[in-house]
């Protein structure tokens, strides 16, 4: 019984008040990560090894991604767009595949 993978249920969602708050969501997420994306370069530099989050269009940076999630949501607890990323010690080359 323990080693049976977790069961997958997926449903459809059509009530478009959930729809909405889907898609609203969706855009204060984009908002964050075209931010990050902006200023890529210059956050991966200075903040390799440790985590940050993205939330209000706003950098939070930690040791534990945790650490960094609370400080974002503490800044900015209406935003439901906010996400935690990983920056590796080291900068190599990484393959990404569909």
């Amino acid at each position: 019984m323990a080693n049976q993978p977790p069961a997958i249920v997926m449903q459809e969602v059509t009530e478009p008040q959930e729809l909405a708050e889907a898609r609203a969501r969706r855009n204060r997420f984009n908002r964050n990560e075209a931010w990050l994306q902006a200023r890529a370069a210059e956050i991966y530099k200075c903040h390799r090894g440790r985590y940050i989050c993205i939330a209000g269009e706003e950098l939070f940076v930690a040791d534990t991604p945790e650490a960094a999630y609370a400080s974002a949501k503490s800044a900015h607890p209406e935003d439901d767009g906010l996400f935690v990323r990983y920056i590796p010690k080291e900068k190599l080359p990484r393959v990404y595949s569909d």
